[in-house]
């Protein structure tokens, strides 16, 4: 089988890299390979399913404003039945005295973004939430539009439906070889037995893709991390309340009628996650989120914990950002990778601009140079500070 571009990775980053190939008009064959067809552990429909512009580097923020214009027109997009659920609660990250300097630093760069955020000091904060507790809390950022969280399986699902009219093949199998001579990708190898011959190869693997770089003997610093998110009752409803972040880095936020909150994971320690593991660690919940949840919102002392999930973040252990593009050595071979857990919120914006970069030769709608593979090259961090 011959085809002009492979993508591996079937969920939402590769779903969204071949639906802009298509819509730029790229008219070659297109080969989607996913391993996981029900996508039962992809990190797309695991994750928590938020998109926001509050992050400190202008390119992460531009990204998920084409994000978010998507949002706004996805029934003219995607057809008149299309919903993703997307609810606009807003983020509300939070700091203490030694977290100022950088929630400021990164509040000046949203701004010249042009990003509706407001930096209230904790006596602001409080007015505007009553229920919140601003106990060791300097100021808080507070996106009152553009930002928000949505169902990730109704998101995926719109652009698989799509891809389905756009003649792409759909390859249920796993990657077990990449074929290459000299400086080109010449093919790969699938468990099922078959081999397919490919004139570019994207890597769209998530948190599967420092191995897939590997077998085609390129370096990639992504790895699988761990993550759980837990559901919780309480008696109290706040209809009003954003995703909360709190200086921790512990986070929660409404759905529905319960709360979901994680982020305990410790950093020191933290380290490439079993792929086969997706037990949850449930002493997380009581040792550390509990508690920190009934200081910051004093009603959240008496809450039940109802259902939990783990899932796999696309880790980037150089500097917790995206890797976009193509080797500087290995020129068909392109990375959409190491996203850190914002993935699913950049994934339309990646999709266009690798697609712009391959019909056109050239990114159009958002510049993904910095993403790079040459900073991991030289070993030169592109840091996101904001990373939840």
């Amino acid at each position: 089988m011959r085809y002009d571009i492979v993508i591996i990775g079937g969920a939402i980053v590769g779903s969204s890299i071949a639906y802009y190939l298509r819509e730029e008009g790229f008219s070659g064959r297109i080969a989607l390979i996913e391993r996981d067809p029900q996508f039962s552990h992809a990190a797309t429909t695991l994750s928590m399913a938020s998109i926001r512009q509050q992050f400190s580097i202008p390119e992460n923020i531009r990204l998920s404003q084409f994000t978010l214009k998507l949002f706004r027109r996805l029934k003219k997009e995607f057809g008149a039945d299309a919903d993703i659920g997307f609810r606009e609660g807003g983020y509300l990250i939070l700091a203490g005295e030694a977290g100022l300097p950088i929630l400021r630093a990164n509040h000046e760069a949203q701004l010249a973004e042009g990003a509706d955020i407001l930096l209230e000091d904790a006596e602001q904060l409080v007015r505007r939430f009553p229920w919140l507790s601003a106990e060791g809390i300097t100021a808080g950022a507070y996106g009152r539009s553009g930002e928000g969280w949505f169902d990730a399986h109704a998101m995926l699902m719109l652009f698989r439906k799509a891809l389905r009219e756009k003649k792409i093949d759909f390859i249920n199998a796993s990657v077990t070889g990449i074929e290459r001579q000299g400086d080109r990708v010449t093919g790969v190898s699938l468990d099922n037995g078959e081999r397919l011959e490919t004139g570019i190869l994207v890597n769209a693997a998530g948190p599967n893709a420092g191995k897939v770089a590997a077998l085609a003997g390129l370096a990639l610093p992504v790895e699988p991390r761990k993550r759980n998110v837990f559901v919780f009752e309480a008696r109290e409803k706040y209809a009003d309340m954003p995703l909360l972040v709190d200086p921790s880095g512990i986070y929660v936020r409404p759905e529905g009628s319960v709360y979901l909150t994680g982020g305990a994971e410790p950093e020191e320690g933290d380290g490439p996650a079993d792929p086969a593991d997706f037990d949850v660690d449930w002493p997380l919940f009581k040792e550390v989120i509990w508690p920190v949840l009934a200081t910051r919102i004093p009603a959240f002392e008496a809450i039940k914990p109802t259902r939990a999930w783990a899932g796999h973040y696309d880790y980037n252990t150089l500097d917790q950002n995206a890797v976009i593009g193509p080797h500087p050595e290995v020129g068909n071979f392109l990375f959409a990778n190491g996203f850190s857990g914002h993935g699913l919120q950049q994934a339309p914006a990646v999709g266009k601009a690798l697609a712009e970069l391959i019909v056109h030769g050239g990114y159009r709608t958002v510049d993904c140079s910095p993403f790079g593979y040459e900073r991991v090259a030289e070993g030169r961090a592109f840091r996101e500070l904001n990373v939840i």
